[in-house]
Parts: C-alpha cells; sequence; structure tokens
C-alpha cells in the first residue's frame, strides 16, 4: 500500500474515532486540569491571533453535546469557529469541578450549560455566554449562533479599539 493510501485510511480512522467518540458522549476530557487546557490554549490564541472560545460542560449535559457537535460538523459554524477561536471544552462535573477554572472563568456556570466564556489573546474572559438564547427547538439556531461568533471573535472586538 502507497504511503498517500495509509495517510488517506489513518485520516479516515482519526476522523471516525473522532466522531464516535463525540456520539458516545465523550467531548470533555474529565481528567484534564482546565488552568493547564486554558494557558495552551491562550498560547495558541495569540500565536495565532484568535480568541479562545471556552465550552463549559460536561459529558452528562445533553446540550452541551449537542453544541460540541453543531460547532464542529455546521457547514457555516464550522469553520467560523475555527477561523475566529481555540475552542476548548471545560469539564465541570462531579468527578472534576475544576473550581480554580470556574474562578478565573467568572463562575459560569450561573447561567446554566453549556456556557461559553471567550477569552482575548492576553487570556481575560470578555464575554459569558448563556446557550439558551443561542437554542432553537432541540438544537441550535445557525443564525445566533453566526451572530454571537461574529460578535465576539479578535477582529470584532478590537475593531472598535483602534
Amino acid at each position: 500500500m502507497e504511503a498517500g493510501s495509509k495517510r488517506w485510511i489513518l485520516l479516515a480512522a482519526l476522523i471516525l474515532l473522532s466522531v464516535s467518540g463525540m456520539a458516545q458522549g465523550r467531548v470533555y476530557d474529565e481528567s484534564i486540569d482546565a488552568m493547564e487546557q486554558i494557558q495552551k490554549a491562550v498560547e495558541e490564541a495569540r500565536a495565532t491571533d484568535r480568541y479562545v472560545m471556552c465550552q463549559v460542560g460536561g459529558n452528562w449535559c445533553p446540550w452541551c453535546l449537542r453544541f460540541a457537535q453543531f460547532a464542529q460538523t455546521d457547514s457555516l459554524i464550522a469553520p467560523l469557529m475555527k477561523e475566529n477561536y481555540v475552542y476548548i471544552h471545560v469539564n465541570y462535573s462531579k468527578q472534576n469541578k475544576n473550581l480554580e477554572a470556574m474562578r478565573f472563568l467568572g463562575n459560569p456556570g450561573r447561567f446554566g450549560y453549556p456556557v461559553f466564556v471567550v477569552l482575548n489573546e492576553k487570556g481575560e474572559p470578555i464575554h459569558i455566554q448563556e446557550s439558551e438564547s443561542l437554542e432553537e427547538d432541540k438544537g441550535y439556531s445557525r443564525r445566533r449562533v453566526e451572530k454571537f461568533l461574529r460578535l465576539w471573535n479578535r477582529k470584532a472586538v478590537e475593531a472598535d479599539v483602534k
């Protein structure tokens, strides 16, 4: 088998594992130290001129899993996320409450789950977004999520400053 064919098979297998993991409800890694996760995401965001999008919730939360799938598969939302944000899933669960991270993020759980916290390139929380206003029927409104993503990306936020 050629090296190119092996790469395609490996890529297809990784995608399948990723999608099946999402389908089984394993979007959040309960073993991760959220502060380390956030720090790495901020470093990546700074290096790539993006902001960090923290989706706070857990594998126990059906709406969290729905948004994760929507954000990674919708033909409009997925590219918007990738272009403008380093997208991470910050776990909050009985197994790992990540209390230090929750305090750092401004106690976002007060808005319910999932909740989205946008961090600027310095790692400072600049916006907390509850998810209820983004929901529609049993999923998410493409129009509302797009508006949220466009209003809180780095280009939009910093356009008023310059």
